[in-house]
């Protein structure tokens, strides 16, 4: 890894997801990898011959650790960064080749950013871009305004209406975060529950309106499997709750009930 690197994508592999080299290729066609401004590296928390056979195969190192809530794997994922910035990468998913320069600059461009995230795109298993649905363009709306409100009081009251970030699009100042961690006993609304969390510390976030990633919609990805089993609707609702009282809470599920429809 190169002296001038300022900034870590940590790939994220579970089991044997069979798009994983796609996503890996995306990160080494990077703009700033071929810079040196950007490492490369892999976490599991399921060590296996596949992850190592194909780690072997784009000359990455793959660091371990133990398992057990997504929380807890993205919390791995970013003890291993030694870089100012970083990005946790999702195995299914693909950046386009401006990404972590874009990132890059925009935390660069004021020091008092704590995280950074761009619009994105949805792709299907055969890593075709999906029509963008009522819901997503409901979230860029909802991006949109985060954005143009820059007092905290008011992002977190846009953010009192629902999860508009993308969590495989957002990249972290670790300087300023380094005492930060994701709870690692949620299973679904982890990334809900950390840009909360985020918003409340020291510092600014920064969207990025270009659709700089692709987020995969498949049926074997931990959103769908959460969102059929009820534990995204019991941990959003909880969400809500936060911020309103019960019976707004469950009006405003019962919207957004209807989005997750279109993760499975």
């Amino acid at each position: 890894m190169s002296n001038s690197n300022i900034h870590t994508f940590v790939i994220c592999a579970y089991k044997e997801t069979p798009y994983l080299e796609e996503c890996i290729e995306s990160i080494m066609a990077q703009t700033s990898v071929k810079s040196n401004l950007s490492g490369v590296v892999m976490y599991t928390s399921t060590p296996n011959d596949y992850i190592v056979n194909v780690s072997e195969k784009y000359n990455l190192q793959v660091n371990s650790g133990a398992g057990g809530s997504i929380g807890k794997d993205w919390n791995g994922a970013l003890a291993t960064v030694k870089t100012k910035y970083a990005t946790i990468v999702h195995q299914d998913d693909i950046y386009d080749v401006d990404y972590g320069r874009t990132i890059i600059s925009a935390f660069e461009s004021q020091e008092n950013r704590n995280i950074v995230f761009s619009n994105y795109y949805e792709i299907d298993e055969k890593s075709n871009i999906r029509e963008r649905n009522t819901n997503l363009k409901i979230k860029s709306i909802g991006l949109k305004l985060l954005s143009l409100c820059k007092s905290k009081k008011y992002q977190r009251r846009v953010y009192s209406f629902g999860n508009f970030i993308c969590c495989p699009a957002v990249s972290y100042n670790m300087e300023r975060l380094r005492d930060f961690r994701f709870d690692e006993d949620m299973k679904m609304a982890v990334d809900w529950d950390a840009w909360e969390r985020i918003m409340e510390v020291s510092g600014n976030i920064e969207y990025i309106p270009k659709r700089l990633m692709g987020h995969r919609i498949h049926s074997e990805s931990e959103t769908t499997n959460n969102t059929l089993d009820k534990n995204r609707e019991k941990e959003e609702y909880q969400m809500f709750l936060r911020y309103w009282s019960k019976p707004m809470a469950k009006f405003l599920m019962k919207f957004y009930t209807n989005n997750q429809k279109g993760n499975v």
